[in-house]
């Protein structure tokens, strides 16, 4: 088959050559819920050197995988059982497609010999998971179980990322097959042909306020700092598409703010006063263009950056495809040597010093009246590392990370951009593991926080270290909002009773503490340091006010 032995020979179950694949693709950690479809590859991962975290939801342990795809190179790898197994895993798979992030889910299935009987937990994984992921295969033949992770891995990286899943039926992966491990398959970058290098060059001439968008996770750390630096020298305005901050620090010169929902309104403008933009990374959805009604007039000039040739989300006009993924992109990018024109440094002086407007910390009633978010971003703010990072997922609750929390390097700010709750645990689960030396704070909200907060206990159980705050309203604030605008005074289905979250921390082996004043903010967020330090999970149980039923 064209692939060498690894072992001279020797011979291995499909599951446990399944597992030595994995190794080879430099997968360092699984996240799983076990089941007896798939016993062989659990016992495989025994022996080797990838962590298997053991969570407590489907749910929960693909988000940390779906996390952890974003974090890395390698795509993050989730294993779930048959069935309900697989149906819980799909909010993931969801998540994943929608956010371009390489990831792959090995779901055991039913035995080769069950199949289409309506056997215990039978279902069928192209229909369930065909139309939301990249591929989905399964393992039919026992002896190509390396090629088929191989192809999975590379499905997963290759073009715009996203999920795949993998069938592992539970007789086929017991069959012993020669322990060959297929080498990885090479994903191509693109770049900058000649005729794009010379039509952007001569774009950027023409242009008098040029903007760079940036977006997806297909991005590099270095990538990420060479475009920053690029923007900088050139006094060129680069803005990061919803819930990627980070790509563009948020204290670069150059930076001025996040394009997509809860945004601040210079950033509108921008889209229509530009002259020229470059979208890297990502394309002009429905989230940058507001419901496809910002940046629709075809006269303007659009640059769009993406190693996706269908454009897939797409909307508006299409001055110039470049088929590259970032880092190719800024490679190549970083050669032009563009002279500066006092009209770019003007407009971005201009549109950074709104963002930094909008970013300042509040300043008032710091340590007066009831518990506010605002009193507790800017007693948090200043405590935290230069490297810290801050996952959550979605409500109201975000939109004080979004404004207020400093993204200072590609990957520290994790979240969902298809508006997923219950993902802000699970991902600074897996945010912590990955760095265990850093600080990693999730912004929960209350109803967000009980989708998936029992994966507290897969923290203690590893050892990971998340600064939790969980903003209690009483509600689901967002569906609340849109409620109150829609249905005026008549507030349905919205409102919550819920626990005391700092007891819940403690009973799961962290830290808790309740904060109902602004004065106790402070004192609470240096005990949860100290309990950091200490090896421990914190949370911080902020209960603010909710707002007033209108009858």
């Amino acid at each position: 088959m064209g692939y060498p032995l690894n072992s001279n020979g020797q011979k291995k179950s499909a599951g446990h050559v399944i597992v030595d694949s994995l190794v080879a693709h430099g997968v360092e950690r699984v996240y799983s819920i076990p089941g007896e479809s798939y016993l062989d590859v659990l016992d495989g991962l025994a022996d080797s050197p990838i962590k298997n975290v053991i969570c407590r939801h489907e749910g929960g342990a693909t988000y940390m995988a779906e996390a952890d795809g974003k974090l890395n190179q390698t795509p993050g790898v989730a294993m779930v059982t048959r069935g309900p197994g697989a149906a819980n895993a799909h909010v993931a798979l969801h998540t994943a497609w929608q956010d371009s992030t390489a990831m792959v889910l090995f779901v055991g299935l039913i035995p080769f010999e069950h199949r289409e009987k309506e056997a215990f937990q039978e279902f069928d994984p192209h229909a369930w998971f065909g139309t939301g992921t990249k591929r989905v295969m399964v393992l039919d033949h026992p002896e190509r179980a390396s090629e088929i992770v191989a192809e999975a891995m590379f499905a997963a990286s290759s073009g715009r990322p996203g999920p795949v899943v993998v069938g592992l039926p539970e007789d086929i992966i017991t069959q012993p097959i020669d322990a060959r491990v297929h080498p990885q398959i090479p994903v191509a970058g693109g770049g900058m042909t000649v005729d794009d290098w010379k039509q952007l060059h001569d774009a950027l001439l023409e242009s008098e306020k040029p903007l760079f968008i940036t977006g997806g996770n297909d991005w590099t750390s270095e990538a990420s700092r060479q475009l920053s630096t690029w923007l900088e020298d050139h006094k060129i305005a680069g803005a990061v598409e919803w819930r990627t901050q980070g790509t563009i620090p948020f204290d670069s010169p150059s930076y001025v703010g996040p394009m997509g929902y809860g945004r601040p309104k210079p950033t509108y403008d921008l889209l229509e006063e530009t002259d020229l933009l470059v979208f890297v990374g990502t394309v002009p959805g429905d989230m940058i263009t507001d419901g496809f009604t910002i940046r629709q007039n075809w006269d303007k000039k659009n640059f769009l950056v993406t190693v996706d040739p269908a454009l897939r989300g797409r909307s508006g006009p299409v001055s110039h495809q470049i088929l590259a993924k970032p880092a190719e992109f800024v490679r190549d990018l970083v050669r032009m040597d563009l002279p500066n024109k006092p009209e770019w440094e003007s407009w971005t002086a201009k549109m950074r010093q709104q963002q930094e407007d909008f970013a300042a910390l509040p300043t008032e009633n710091l340590n007066e009246g009831p518990a506010t978010m605002d009193a507790m971003m800017a007693h948090l703010v200043p405590t935290l590392p230069y490297d810290a990072m801050v996952t959550f997922g979605a409500g109201e609750h975000t939109n004080w990370a979004h404004r207020y929390f400093p993204t200072h390097h590609y990957g520290s700010l994790i979240s969902a951009r298809n508006g997923s709750m219950g993902y802000s645990v699970p991902s600074a689960v897996s945010a912590s593991l990955n760095f265990p030396e850093k600080c990693v704070v999730s912004i929960a909200g209350d109803g967000e926080f009980l989708m998936n907060g029992q994966e507290i206990a897969t923290a203690t159980q590893y050892g990971a270290t998340p600064f939790i705050i969980v903003m209690d309203n009483q509600e689901y604030g967002t569906i609340r909002t849109h409620q109150e605008r829609d249905y005026p005074g008549r507030v349905s289905g919205t409102q919550l009773q819920n626990p005391n979250f700092a007891d819940m921390a403690k009973a799961f082996g962290g830290f808790g503490i309740k904060v109902t004043e602004n004065s106790q903010i402070s004192d609470a967020i240096q005990a949860c340091y100290d309990a950091i330090n200490e090896g421990s999970f914190a949370l911080i149980h902020l209960v603010t006010e909710q707002r007033q039923q209108a009858y």
